[in-house]
């Protein structure tokens, strides 16, 4: 295979090489080396083909060498099929040969602890040094099936991809293989299958960024545990999106514990993976909750990789299954269109006069009398203007009712421009294989419950309403020592970038408390200030209802008092003096957060004691206008509480939207300030107040 400026880079010449080297070919069937090997002769491999075996002078009619060094140099890809004792010795022989790009198939390196950690970064300086893209280690390797290149030591069928098809990402050699093999039996194309493993050297990120660049690659299907890179797979993701190449990625980790932010609830709350879904979702990235998921959504995109999907209607020959879809849809979040005036008048010109002209639509048994009615009415479905996509979930019945129906059906899925899927209730009942041969030729999405196809709807819905034209990139940034200021420092930090706070000053002793206060006004608070002090309430460190001087002396003393017993030894700057706000008629959570690998976000939710028994918050992604943050706010759960529910006035939300807008502005005017905290934000029916507030900066 010539070279090509498309095989330049370490990347292409680790996944589309034209010299490959086996080290530990064997002649041995079923071992590693030796299915690796029939892999390639299987398959095909059109390039040349190297063998490395000290044992053998040949295997399979293909020359041995015994070492590395006794390899030509420049070869784009070497396997190395080693032991990981052996591995540091083999790619600095790799180096030496000026070898494009290394699979590592072995474990024992980072995955078994620090000393295989060690190795494993040994090994990965002297890759990068040389400039070889390296995959794994910890890896089953890959396969490109376009142009025969099975360079992994799963046995494989040849499979040859003859177009465009999807290429599976995955950090787990198993998941690779799954995600494969699933894709196949639903009759998706394949054109690649990568493993990453350990990421050494070689990440998912850029694996996924070179693949979305190749014209026959036409969607992703990824499964990665942790996106390391993330503002590269952002980048990624966006091209993705350009080119019209769905990915479509399930990403374990909802249920794990969250990273602790410093003293902060809302680090708690929002999560890492939550954080990660908020930004990959912008991108218009489809999430899926699970393989089922990653398996029917990719169904979907492979034949209708961006039509929108906002409205849904379901035809089906079963009223249980119609009440149903309604139930569903309503759990899943899935809009289910209404039909238009001419769409019910096609079909009551067409159906039964008992049937009942609605979406979800039960063309009655009238189906088994009149088989075309099911493609009938399907193709009056898709022409509704309001319909984005069409699920079509019929009882199966005898092998000529199943192809009747189908062949009345397979006109319209073949020529819809709509997302339009079947789905053939009775779970494992077999099918016809005439008709499963024929449904694999027209490549429609089949399912055999009407959840899994409308819960693959509701994914992509939500992520088309999600996706947004403008992804703010945070470029990485390593995790900084971080330590908290007092509130009356965050306070001035607030004021000073035109955000409106409540009368203060900080006393340093009580007659100057007395002074503030007069000016300020009675009622007043008192809160004890320092920097390491995140919890005032805790130790005794806030008075509330002052109403006049001998109150504030006796508070005063009172909380010294206090202090002294609870925080003895705490340095104090003094005592914040604050006008007492009236009470508020809701209180919210309001945080932004600089994330060090995304980038900064806004957590928003019920306050107060609410905030983590209720863990009802929106994030929201920090360039967000306050009109998108208004209508976040208007998803929260308990949004009826803000909105006028039970007769109640609604409260001044676009206030409190204002307010979050202007704390990404300050966070991004401000790169010292890595969080800020109100809690809690006051909420009236005109306007807003800062009841406290925590600041933390880098240290």
């Amino acid at each position: 295979m010539a070279d090509s400026p498309a095989r330049t880079s370490g990347v292409a010449r680790l996944l589309n090489p034209g010299s490959v080297a086996i080290v530990g070919a064997s002649p041995k069937p079923f071992s590693l080396g030796g299915n690796l090997l029939q892999n390639f002769l299987t398959f095909g491999f059109e390039g040349d083909l190297h063998l490395v075996n000290p044992s053998h002078r040949e295997i399979s009619g293909h020359p041995c060498v015994a070492t590395i060094d006794e390899l030509p140099e420049g070869i784009d890809l070497v396997c190395l099929i080693v032991p990981a004792v052996h591995v540091p010795d083999a790619v600095e022989a790799c180096a030496r040969r000026k070898v494009g790009a290394v699979i590592l198939y072995s474990a024992g390196f980072a995955e078994t602890g620090e000393e295989g950690r060690a190795i494993q970064d040994r090994v990965a300086r002297t890759a990068r040094e040389a400039g070889i893209a390296m995959l794994g280690p910890n890896c089953m390797g890959y396969a490109n099936f376009l142009r025969n290149v099975p360079a992994t030591f799963e046995q494989l069928p040849h499979t040859p991809a003859d177009g465009p098809g999807t290429a599976v990402v995955t950090q787990s050699g198993a998941m690779m293989g799954n995600l494969r093999i699933a894709l196949l039996a639903r009759g998706v194309p394949v054109s690649y299958a990568v493993s990453a493993g350990n990421e050494a050297v070689t990440s998912v990120e850029e694996i996924i960024g070179y693949l979305v660049e190749d014209p026959q690659v036409s969607q992703l299907a990824v499964f990665v545990e942790q996106l390391k890179k993330p503002a590269l797979f952002l980048k990624a993701a966006l091209r993705a999106r350009e080119l019209g190449k769905p990915i479509v990625m399930a990403h374990p980790g909802r249920s794990e514990r969250s990273r602790e932010a410093a003293l902060s609830h809302t680090g708690a709350i929002a999560g890492d993976h939550a954080v990660m879904e908020l930004f990959v979702r912008q991108a218009g990235v489809v999430l899926a909750n699970g393989f089922d998921e990653l398996f029917d959504i990719a169904a979907i995109t492979d034949r209708f990789p961006t039509a929108p999907v906002s409205n849904v209607a379901l035809m089906t020959n079963s009223g249980a299954v119609r009440g149903f879809a309604l139930d569903f849809c309503e759990e899943v979040g899935l809009p289910v269109a209404p039909l238009q005036p001419e769409t019910l008048d096609g079909l009551a010109a067409i159906l039964p006069s008992f049937a009942t002209i609605d979406n979800p639509l039960d063309i009655t048994a009238q189906g088994m009398k009149e088989p075309n009615l099911f493609g009938d009415t399907t193709e009056i479905l898709l022409a509704d203007p309001g319909v984005d996509a069409v699920v079509v979930a019929v009882m199966g019945g005898s092998p000529a009712q199943i192809m009747n129906k189908w062949n009345s059906l397979r006109p319209r899925f073949e020529s819809s421009d709509k997302p339009a899927v079947y789905v053939v209730l009775g779970d494992g009942h077999p099918m016809p294989q005439n008709f499963l041969d024929e449904l694999s030729d027209s490549r429609t999405p089949f399912f055999r419950s009407p959840e899994r196809a409308l819960r693959a709807f509701a994914r992509l819905a939500e992520t088309r309403a999600a996706s947004e034209p403008d992804v703010v990139i945070a470029e990485p940034g390593a995790t900084r020592p971080t330590r908290t200021i007092s509130e009356a420092k965050g306070k001035a930090i607030l004021r000073e970038a035109g955000i409106a706070v409540a009368d203060f000053a900080l006393a340093e002793n009580c007659d100057a408390a007395l002074k503030a206060a007069e000016s300020i006004g009675y009622p007043v608070v008192l809160k004890a200030q320092a920097d390491a002090l995140a919890h005032k309430s805790d130790v005794g460190g806030v008075r509330i209802g002052i109403d006049g001087p001998e109150a504030l002396a006796a508070a005063w003393d009172e909380m010294q008092s206090a202090l002294a017993t609870k925080a003895p030894g705490l340095a104090l700057d003094g005592l914040l003096v604050e006008r007492q706000a009236t009470r508020p008629e809701a209180e919210l959570i309001i945080a932004s957060r600089r994330d060090p690998h995304w980038g900064i976000v806004h957590v928003v939710g019920m306050g107060g004691v609410w905030a983590e028994t209720l863990k009802d918050v929106r994030l929201i992604p920090g360039n967000a206008t306050a009109v998108r943050i208004e209508a976040e706010m208007r998803r929260l759960r308990s949004a009826g509480m803000l909105t006028g529910g039970r007769n109640q006035p609604p409260l001044d939300i676009a206030a409190a939207a204002a307010f979050v807008a202007r704390l990404g502005d300050l966070m991004q005017a401000r790169p010292d300030i890595t969080e800020i905290e109100v809690n809690p934000l006051a909420l009236y029916r005109d306007g807003i107040g800062v009841l406290d507030c925590l600041i933390t900066v880098d240290s």
